[in-house]
Parts: C-alpha cells; structure tokens; sequence
C-alpha cells in the first residue's frame, strides 16, 4: 500500500499547460482517490479567460475552502439577483511581503459566488467535505450566461471591470 503521494512542481506545470489548451481554460486535478471521500481535494488551474458561471451549493450545503497555490484570482459574491455584493482578491502568500493579501478563504453553503484568474499560470487549492454528488454539487445562477455561451465573455469582462471599482475590493 503507498504510504505517500508527492505533489511537486511538475505537477503544477503540467496542469497549467493542459489549462491552457482546454477549451474551458481551466483543468483540475483530483487529490482524492473517490468521489465518497469524506474530503474532497482538487488542484485547479484556472487560465485568465475561463469563465466558471457564478454558482452556490445548496442542494448539499457544504462550506468551500478555496487557497491560492500560484498567481491571483478574484472571488465575486452576489446577492439572489445577481448584483455583487464582494469582490476578494486572493494571491498566493508570500512569508517575506509585507502585504496582508488574502490567500484562502472559506465560501458559505448557499452563497452565489464565482472565481476568476487575475494573472496567467493562476492555481487553486479547493477542500470541501465530500462525499461528492456530480449532478448535484452546485446550483448554476439562473441570472448569468452559461458557460460556453456568447454572453459568457462579456459577462467576464463585466465582472473584471468591478475588480477595482467595487467598495468591497
């Protein structure tokens, strides 16, 4: 039986660059060995043009523990109408900065949110408690475009333009 499982820097590297010809823009690797693990663990690479659609967990309400590995990303909350409520930056921690910067974060059951990645090469460290129910896991906002769709990238730049402009930030 295997005692441990490394993670390394080619790792990262090689998620990075399946990332980047993904056509979602974005590839995660999966830590855990099944999906009824009472912890799931994802790596997920998320290039700056991909679009997760804003989305909550409410059908199993379970709080998402997001962590920066690499890069920045912005965490957007809304409000059952669509309408930003916070926006988060997360960057991965630097011990030697004297910057306070958020690198992790907890995300309640059943708040609307979505991520995006501020800087190429960006990677999350995602932990929330399994088991874990693929047609059930996440509950698409009925107010934002589809993923894939023709609104999607507009919808993108939209929420890049509140990054800096929101009071939240």
């Amino acid at each position: 039986m295997q005692k441990i499982k490394q993670f390394n820097s080619a790792t990262l590297k090689d998620l990075v660059f399946s990332a980047n010809i993904n056509t979602r823009r974005r590839k995660h690797l999966n830590l855990h060995q099944s999906y009824s693990e009472k912890c799931q663990k994802v790596i997920n690479a998320v290039d700056m043009a991909s679009y997760i659609a804003p989305h909550r967990h409410s059908l199993y309400p379970k709080t998402e523990t997001l962590i920066a590995l690499n890069g920045a990303f912005a965490l957007f909350t809304f409000d059952d109408r669509g309408c930003v409520t916070e926006v988060v930056k997360l960057e991965m921690p630097r011990t030697n900065s004297k910057s306070n910067a958020c690198f992790g974060l907890d995300i309640f059951p059943d708040t609307w949110h979505t991520v995006i990645a501020l800087v190429p090469n960006s990677i999350l460290l995602e932990i929330k408690e399994g088991p874990f129910f693929p047609d059930s896991a996440k509950e698409i906002a009925p107010w934002a475009p589809d993923e894939g769709s023709k609104d999607a990238f507009n919808y993108l730049m939209l929420l890049r333009g509140k990054i800096n402009s929101s009071p939240a930030s």
